[in-house]
């Protein structure tokens, strides 16, 4: 597994919203809005949500482990100034811990390991 910067943990905190892309049961991609929530104890990136364990995402995940989670924003739109993490690892659907993450929120979550993060823009970043 690979671990977060201080910077990049700082950035994740700031955002609420990012993009996960899983691997389709016809092995396309499939990409979804996500609420999530950085987890300081495990170094991993938690997905919970409404019905969770019923939406596509969380089949796909279950099925293949792979995943690819985006979470970008602008800091300035003059200059355009663009900032963002991509995490490439694996993930897995876990029927229990969502429930901790929103109110209203399923019992199962999504837990992505990273294996690999890109960022870019973040030394600019004032979060």
């Amino acid at each position: 597994m690979t671990d977060f910067t201080e910077k990049e943990v700082a950035y994740l905190n700031s955002q609420r919203l990012g993009r996960l892309a899983t691997v389709g049961a016809k092995g396309g991609p499939h990409a979804v809005p996500v609420g999530f929530h950085y987890n300081s104890a495990l170094g991993t990136i938690d997905i919970g949500g409404h019905r969770l364990g019923a939406t596509r995402k969380f089949h796909d995940v279950q099925r293949e482990h792979r995943v690819s989670f985006v979470v970008d924003d602008l800091a300035s739109i003059n200059p355009w100034t663009p900032r963002g993490i991509e995490v490439r690892g694996t993930a897995e659907a876990l029927p229990y811990g969502g429930g901790s993450l929103g109110p209203g929120f399923g019992d199962e979550l999504i837990r992505i390991y990273p294996r690999h993060i890109v960022e870019w823009g973040l030394e600019t970043s004032s979060s």
